[in-house]
């Protein structure tokens, strides 16, 4: 397989954010909603520099060229990847400061700069300084007496240039602009606000008594952030080896510095050099070059703009979904466990209500006398949330609960930390799994002792156990109460909390035991189906597309002559409607109001369709370095629910883009393609649904009366 078969992952990555950006542009979404997409956007850059880039960097420092899949080396891959990135930040300036903001204006919504107030505001903006600011601001002098200071990651600073007049020499400090206050501060005219660093920068003369101000600039840093732990079978130490590496995380080696427009050449040399002579390697390759700093426009660290994004303004956001709590679950009078015993019970977030399905479902568990056990997994958690209530709830009523804390969850290592200690002094028994082998699938068991014996209930989900995540991720879950299943769901939990290395299951594909070769035997069973000239057919929607193994495998297919559809809402890595290699796939990628999540596959399996469901993508990490888990959907009255899911998504076009042999993404737009408009009215008036508005995907929830107002 040559390397022309693959798109750069890298490469793959920024295209998906410059779909996020290109709906900060659209003139379609509301206008708070397209700031939103545009604070996303800098937020999503910040973790690629943080840990792709980061990791880039790092071979170079090693001086491995080691070539990604398309054959690039590393040097020819970062690059590229400065090239395209220069690109997207010039198109995310000229979205905020000259679309958005200025819009933004007429409406009543307005950043202003210090020199914009009225002599009443200027006072109501110098008391919050005094009472709110000045006590938490610390200035760290940079001279021969005082170090340089560390800058940590992501932190906003203000570098201050001030002029001694006694001894007539200049010196550097730096004042971190605390992420604990506002970043936006009001001063009395409705949906006004001031920057906080030009508040700070505005009174810098009470942080340097006697000194003349010289000027300031913000500025800041973004470090190296990914985990590094080596595999091992010693977990005795896991949450101290997780503890130290968030720590050390502050310390990592800096990747990007982000200026001001106008910072001085002098002072742009200054912060490279201390920058780079704080790095914790050695090679030339790991210091900080003139290219790594970058102006990046008048206002840094852009996803603060989620906070103005989120301002109560009806007519300038989304209109309010609520979900709905599914048709199985709205008996006060039966309980959640007699609905799961009468049939499978399917739900798709955010439309049906997770607090109505899940967390009911874990609370009536905590509460049930007849509940004799909990365990589940925890990827990522929100808080203080029923979740965690009804586990600690069940603990103190004397149930078996036990817990996988998945610690090394990227960016939540810190709260996920905090909640397992929570959970232990409540008598949770929490496992943290193994170095190297991340705990990503989404499951709950529930044992209850029955007039019939003890019987298992389980929750499989795409999704994680995140209250917050699931009011805006498509994500799919099943509650069952299947024999088969129930059995591989114990296995699976006494594998994470025990020993074993079993690899067969009876319903369940688990990774990494026997999900790539499963997968990959489906896949090959569709061949053989198309070249029996029986019906074969492949739709697969997750959320990245990067496994060479799989990638070849669905290029034989196509060849095979089976039809494939791809919905890939971020990385892919496989190149569509090649002549010769892959003319039967198609790729789309949907981009919009809710994140698509959700990983669904549908098999026709000649005419006898199989769906199934769960946690991971076709990447080699959660194929070969994750515990997964993907369930199958066995009920036939199920089946049309996914099957119209997925088939809304090929249909779609508003939100939909679809990816072209040379990597470029065209978005399709409502009536390009009359076929496809009919198809998708016809399937929307199959749901008793009207679409007047050629509404997202994401806003039909599967329910066909259930239509939020």
């Amino acid at each position: 397989m040559t390397s022309t078969l693959f798109f750069n992952r890298e490469l793959s990555w920024l295209e998906f954010n410059s779909r996020v950006l290109h709906e900060a542009f659209d003139e379609r979404n509301p206008l708070l909603e397209r700031l939103k997409f545009l604070a996303i956007f800098a937020t999503n850059l910040d973790e690629f520099y943080m840990v792709r880039i980061a990791g880039l960097r790092r071979q170079l420092a090693a001086g491995v060229e080691q070539p990604s899949a398309d054959g690039v080396a590393t040097r020819g891959q970062l690059d590229a990847i400065n090239k395209k990135i220069a690109e997207m930040m010039a198109l995310q300036r000229t979205c905020l400061h000259d679309l958005l903001l200025p819009e933004l204006a007429e409406h009543g919504i307005k950043l202003v700069t210090m020199d914009d107030l009225t002599p009443p505001e200027w006072q109501v903006v110098d008391e919050f300084f005094e009472s709110q600011v000045f006590p938490v601001l610390t200035p760290l002098a940079f001279d021969p007496g005082h170090p340089f200071p560390y800058i940590s990651n992501l932190s906003l600073s203000l570098a201050v240039q001030v002029f001694d007049p006694q001894s007539g020499t200049e010196h550097f400090a730096r004042v971190k602009v605390p992420k604990s206050l506002p970043r936006w501060v009001p001063f009395g005219r409705a949906h006004h606000f001031v920057p906080l660093e030009q508040v700070i920068g505005a009174n810098l003369g009470a942080l340097f008594p006697g000194m003349e101000m010289r000027g300031w600039h913000a500025f800041r840093v973004t470090r190296y952030s990914d985990l590094e732990l080596a595999a091992s079978d010693d977990t005795s130490d896991l949450l101290a080896m997780i503890e130290e590496q968030v720590f050390q995380r502050r310390f990592a080696e800096v990747v990007r510095v982000e200026l001001q427009d106008g910072t001085p050449p002098a002072l742009r040399a200054l912060l490279r050099e201390e920058l780079a002579e704080q790095q914790d390697l050695d090679s030339e390759n790991a210091l900080l070059h003139e290219e790594d700093l970058v102006e990046t426009g008048p206002l840094l660290e852009l996803g603060d703009l989620m906070a103005i994004a989120m301002l109560d303004v009806p007519e300038l956001r989304d209109p309010p979904y609520t979900a709905v709590i599914p048709p199985e679950l709205r008996d006060p009078t039966r309980s959640v466990f007699a609905a799961i015993r009468e049939r499978d019970i399917l739900v798709h977030h955010p439309f049906d209500s997770f607090t109505a399905s899940v967390e009911n479902f874990l609370q009536a568990a905590a509460l049930d006398e007849h509940v004799l056990a909990i365990k589940m997994t925890l990827y990522r958690t929100s808080g203080d949330t029923a979740i965690v209530r009804a586990l600690t709830e069940a603990a103190q009523r004397g149930k078996q609960v036990a817990v996988l804390v998945e610690l090394q969850a990227r960016f939540d290592e810190a709260n996920n930390i905090t909640w397992a200690r929570t959970l232990e002094s409540f008598g949770v028994h929490v496992a943290y799994g193994l170095p190297g082998l991340k705990t990503h699938c989404k499951t709950a068991l529930v044992v209850r002792k029955e007039g019939d014996g003890i019987r298992r209930y389980a929750h499989i989900g795409s999704g994680n156990y995140n209250s917050k995540t699931a009011r805006i991720y498509t994500d799919l879950g099943l509650f069952t109460c299947s024999p088969s299943i129930g059995a591989d769901v114990s296995d699976v939990f006494n594998a994470l909390t025990g020993f074993s290395r079993q690899s067969i299951y009876r319903k369940l594909i688990i990774a990494p035991a026997n999900m790539r070769r499963r997968f990959l035997d489906m896949i090959e069973r569709e061949v053989q189906f198309a070249r029996e000239g029986k019906p074969a057919r492949i739709i697969a929607k997750m959320n990245a597309l990067v496994d060479e193994e799989i990638i070849t495998a669905l290029y034989a297919a196509s060849q095979a002559g089976v039809e494939i559809d791809l919905i890939i809402r971020g990385i892919c890595c496989l190149r569509p409607q090649l002549a010769g290699v892959s003319d039967r796939i198609r790729v789309t990628s949907i981009v919009g109001r809710f994140l698509e999540h959700s990983r669904i596959w549908y098999w026709e399996n000649g005419g006898a369709p199989e769906y199934y469901f769960g946690s991971p993508d076709w990447m080699p990490r959660n194929l070969d370095r994750r515990v997964e888990c993907v369930v199958p959907v066995e009920d036939p009255l199920l089946h049309p629910r996914v099957k119209s899911l997925l088939d809304t998504c090929l249909v779609d076009n508003r939100q939909a883009w679809e990816l072209k042999p040379d990597g470029t993404y065209v978005q399709r737009l409502p009536g390009a393609d009359v076929e496809r408009a009919t198809h998708r009215t016809l399937l929307l008036d199959s749901w008793g649904l009207v679409d007047r508005e050629a509404r997202p995907v994401a806003e039909i929830p599967h329910h066909p009366a259930e239509r939020a107002p």
